[in-house]
């Protein structure tokens, strides 16, 4: 996921990307979600150190 958003933010603007979910999260359980939704958070948090972009 680090590698498709560093991929994208070469022709779109870091401060215009968002990390987006787009997998049916009513349709999944818990289970299979958390670590999905954890991966998305985790891909930001190297994003933003990686740009030194305090995003609010």
């Amino acid at each position: 996921m680090v590698r498709m958003m560093q991929k994208a933010s070469r022709d779109i603007p870091p401060q215009r990307l968002w990390v987006n979910p787009g997998c049916g999260l009513k349709t999944r359980q818990w289970a299979e979600m958390i670590p999905v939704l954890a991966n998305m958070v985790e891909t930001v948090r190297v994003l933003r150190q990686e740009s030194n972009t305090k995003v609010e």
